[in-house]
């Protein structure tokens, strides 16, 4: 039914948790990023911001040409309004779940991507210490936002688990690299520790989880050949229709 274009990061693990909660049948087509996959024309058809995850999906419910997706945040909304789980319509549920897949999306998730970028980037292209410590901080706050709401909460959006709580697990998992101790923040602690013990998570969080990108086995040149493949792009010429 799904193609899910994918990388190993966080972004793309949102997906195939939810893709394995709700049991749905999906084929993994492996995007690359360290080789440029993301940058083809194949599949700017499909994700216009060279960036995976991608999702198309075969059988979308109106009945007509297969629908395709970019951006980890519609595609969780997507799937679980397809599946009918994890998102529920009432309007107050909803928008609770709604607001804290948003701040994923436009918090959690990008500067937790920045701090991680500069905390390992080091001193290779000058001082990099105000941004190790502003993103650091930065991710630290947002541990602090969501340990007081899973101190007021179960769940990020509430009492049901949804997929404002799978959006956000992912990057958790990747605490220490940025700087962080999840066991300082007792109810984040209780929500992860939680969600761990979910089959689905581990099987959703174990996708190819052979592949990857290791950073020590590389050399200079490689690293200097990934970074210019992977940071400080510029807009592409414009593509004929």
């Amino acid at each position: 039914m799904f193609d899910l274009y994918y990388w190993p990061t966080p972004n793309a693990k949102k997906v195939t948790i939810l893709l394995e909660e709700c049991a749905l049948p999906y084929t993994v087509r492996i995007c690359n990023i360290a080789r440029g996959d993301q940058f083809t024309d194949e599949f700017l058809a499909i994700s216009p911001n060279n960036r995976m995850p991608a999702l198309v999906d075969h059988e979308p419910a109106d009945g007509g040409a297969p629908l395709s997706l970019f951006e980890s945040g519609a595609m969780m909304m997507y799937i679980a309004e397809k599946c009918g789980q994890f998102w529920p319509q009432d309007t107050r549920t909803k928008y609770a779940v709604t607001q804290w897949l948003i701040w994923q999306m436009a918090n959690q998730g990008p500067k937790s991507g920045e701090c991680g970028h500069f905390r390992r980037l080091g001193d290779s292209r000058g001082d990099q210490s105000y941004a190790v410590a502003r993103f650091t901080d930065e991710v630290n706050r947002l541990y602090g936002v969501m340990n007081q709401r899973l101190y007021e909460s179960p769940y990020l959006a509430g009492d049901s688990y949804t997929i404002a709580d799978m959006i956000a697990y992912p990057w958790c998992a990747l605490a220490e690299s940025h700087g962080q101790d999840i066991a300082e923040f007792v109810h984040v602690k209780r929500w992860w520790d939680e969600l761990s013990a979910r089959p689905a998570v581990t099987r959703g969080m174990a996708v190819h989880s052979d592949l990857g990108i290791n950073l020590d086995a590389l050399s200079e040149e490689e690293k200097a050949s990934l970074r210019k493949l992977l940071y400080n792009q510029r807009a592409r010429p414009l593509r004929e229709r």
